[in-house]
């Protein structure tokens, strides 16, 4: 699991259902942080695990997805 570092920013999309986290993670990448280096997306829904990856990926970023709760993960997005 990657440690957690104080310094990059996170976007908490717990409790959120598609697509906003989808949504929320583009808007933050395209609007709120434009070419943020690495971004820690946290969700408690598991279809976003399959919708976040590909718009990242789209946009040049990298994905780890590590299980931080039962049932709770983070993506950390990180600039290829």
């Amino acid at each position: 699991m990657t440690e957690r570092n104080e310094d990059v920013p996170v976007l908490d999309v717990r409790g959120e259902i598609c697509p906003y986290p989808m949504m929320k993670t583009n808007e933050e990448l395209d609007k709120n942080r434009p070419g943020v280096p690495v971004l820690d997306v946290l969700t408690d829904h598991p279809p976003a695990l399959s919708t976040i990856p590909p718009q990242a990926m789209k946009r040049g970023y990298e994905v780890e997805i590590d299980e931080i709760d039962n049932g709770e993960w983070r993506l950390r997005l990180s600039k290829a």
